[in-house]
Parts: structure tokens; sequence; C-alpha cells
């Protein structure tokens, strides 16, 4: 049962490796940051288009890069994930998915999560056995805090 789940979660990954999703530059986008990872070589932007509604819902998220699977299907899965969710809404998904994958699940609150969304994100919870892979899982959602932030730029060093 266990290869059967580590297989499925390597097709996903691949899947959106090959085939990411929301690999555009939207051009309404009203935020957007670069994320660097020198030691995989992973380089990619983010871009959000985010309301001016008090939540300041996300309307729009792409990126474009190049980079490894893992970074590439990362970002691919952030996009779908995102659309529709506010600031804090994306923020806590963030923060419940990096500790997934420092396998430090629950050891903070970080507040109520969209459980179907972090369900979609345990295909990556995998690097957690890889410590340098984790920046790579992680390299495109510090991209998008960044851009919330309003910091144009990122890196895992």
């Amino acid at each position: 049962m266990f290869d059967e789940l580590r297989e499925l979660y390597q097709e996903v990954i691949l899947d959106h490796g090959r085939h990411p999703r929301n690999f555009r530059h939207p051009p309404e986008a009203s935020h957007e940051a670069k994320g660097d990872n020198p030691m995989c070589g992973d380089k990619l932007i983010v871009y959000l288009t985010v309301g001016s509604d008090p939540e300041r819902t996300i309307s729009d998220v792409a990126f474009l890069g190049k980079g490894c699977a893992i970074s590439t299907a990362s970002a691919s899965l952030m996009t779908e994930l995102l659309r529709g969710k506010t600031e804090r809404d994306a923020r806590t998904l963030f923060a419940h998915f990096h500790d997934m994958c420092l396998g430090e699940e629950g050891a903070a609150n970080h507040g109520p999560v969209d459980d179907d969304a972090l369900d979609r994100l345990k295909v990556l919870s995998g690097v957690r056995q890889y410590p340098v892979r984790v920046k790579c899982a992680t390299l495109p959602w510090h991209t998008m805090i960044a851009a919330l932030a309003g910091t144009t730029e990122v890196t895992t060093e």
C-alpha cells in the first residue's frame, strides 16, 4: 500500500513538473516576486492578482521560471490552490505546508486550514526525507509570501 501511494505521489509530481498549471505572466498581476534557490538552480517569478477587498482575495496566481520537478510541481499546485483564497488563508496554508515539509505537523497552531488543499499538498511531503529538497518545495511559497509583503526577491540562501 505504501509503495502504491508513493508511486502515485511521484506521478503527480512528474505530471505537474512536466505540465505545470498556470505557467504564464498575467498582465493584470498586482504583486510579483522573484525566487531563487542557488543550491538547486531553481528560479521563478510568482504573480498574484490581489483584490482591494478587506480580505485581500487572490483572484489569480501564476508563475514563470525553471527548476527541478519538485519546485515546478510545488509552484503548479500552489497556483491551483490559492485562487479564490484570502491573503490570510494563503499565509496559513503556507505555514501548515512548511511544517509538513519539515515533518513538524501540529508543532505550532497556525489556525484553521483548508484540509482539502493541505491533502493535495501531501504529494510533496516526502521532501522531509531529503532536507536539501525542502527548499525546492517551499521556494514558490516563500516567493508568494514575499510578493504579498511587497518584497521583490527571495532566496533560499
